[in-house]
């Protein structure tokens, strides 16, 4: 169990803020979380998980011990003409991992294509795009249970998947620290082309294969979200809001150009980009924190904003949006501490 004092947590949130952490560990092994969590030297000190930093805003300094996901491995657990269960680290780059998934012709995560951040953290946020989330191909996940000391599993369901949304956010939040996450991917032709200028970027290559959708994700995500090694950023900054149906029929009764989705019978959803835009916020700046001038739900450090800074301009876009259309935003990013 290897500690050390006084990190530099930039290189570890795409933000890019500068950030110190006290104490710093990164571990491969859940081994190495019983020893750290059963001794009683550091039982007193706070401690906090950060993975790829793809999602958080820090603090310039943070008070405790933080932790860093090591494990890594991609293992082919069962396979069949059909498909494979695959086993894999917590520590792994996400996009790295759905790489290896497309160029092994295994469907299902293609859609899911330069998210940034680690597998053990995408089941946390349940993450999406294109039509497709974690939760479609996610079999099990394991994980330590600080609480217990114990390795525990959870099945698909147990999970409590929702939008963004997972029972590691909920009821086990603080709690679980995801160790191993398997996956059940298919070797049939399945590719998820819902969203229009997905299906046409997919048919612009020719055949409707997991390279070919992975392709094409990742130019239409180049396009729209800065590099975070150009311009410091967590990618979307709002969820979707959802609306009923009267909520809908008035608001688009106002504002008959309003994009709407449909969720269910009686849930849709709307953009939150669009809400932000009609705002006037796209492309705005207030000294180093703005909104990106191409997509106005992704909020960016021009290099040397704070976390006060991003957190003030996001509580004024979200009185703006509530106050032009009575739509409270929610935030994707949390907070840490």
């Amino acid at each position: 169990m290897k500690i050390e004092q006084q990190f530099s947590l930039k290189p570890y949130n795409t933000f890019g803020f500068e950030s110190v952490a006290h104490y710093w560990m990164a571990f491969t092994h859940c081994d190495d979380l019983y020893e750290l969590f059963s001794s009683e030297t550091w039982q007193a000190t706070s401690k906090y998980l950060l993975s790829g930093g793809s999602n958080v805003l820090l603090k310039p300094e943070v008070e405790g011990l933080v932790l860093h996901s090591a494990i890594k491995g991609i293992e082919v657990m069962e396979e069949s003409d059909e498909g494979v269960l695959v086993k894999v680290g917590g520590g792994e780059d996400w996009d790295a991992f759905v790489a290896y998934a497309v160029n092994k012709g295994w469907y299902g995560l293609e859609n899911l294509s330069y998210i940034p951040g680690m597998v053990g953290t995408s089941p946390i946020q349940n993450i999406g795009a294109y039509g497709v989330e974690v939760k479609d191909t996610l079999e099990r996940v394991v994980y330590f249970d600080t609480k217990t000391l114990t390795e525990k599993s959870l099945s698909n369901k147990a999970c409590l998947f929702g939008y963004r949304d997972s029972i590691f956010k909920q009821h086990l939040k603080g709690r679980a620290i995801i160790t191993h996450v398997y996956f059940r991917l298919t070797k049939k032709a399945a590719v998820q082309m819902g969203y229009g200028q997905l299906h046409d970027a997919v048919l612009a290559q020719g055949a409707a294969t997991p390279a070919a959708v992975r392709q094409a994700v990742i130019d239409i995500r180049r396009q729209k979200l800065p590099e975070p090694e150009e311009l410091g950023s967590a990618g979307s900054f709002f969820k979707n809001p959802y609306v009923g149906n009267l909520q809908l029929s008035k608001l688009l009764a106002a504002y008959p150009q309003m994009p709407h989705y449909a969720v269910d019978a009686n849930r849709f959803k709307i953009p939150a980009g669009w809400l932000i835009d009609q705002c006037g916020w796209k492309g705005f700046r207030a000294a180093d924190a703005g909104v990106h001038k191409q997509q106005a739900l992704v909020l960016v450090n021009y290099g040397k904003a704070t976390r006060a800074e991003i957190l003030d301009l996001a509580g004024k876009i979200e009185h703006s949006v509530k106050h032009s259309f009575g739509i409270r935003l929610h935030r994707e990013v949390n907070l840490l501490p």
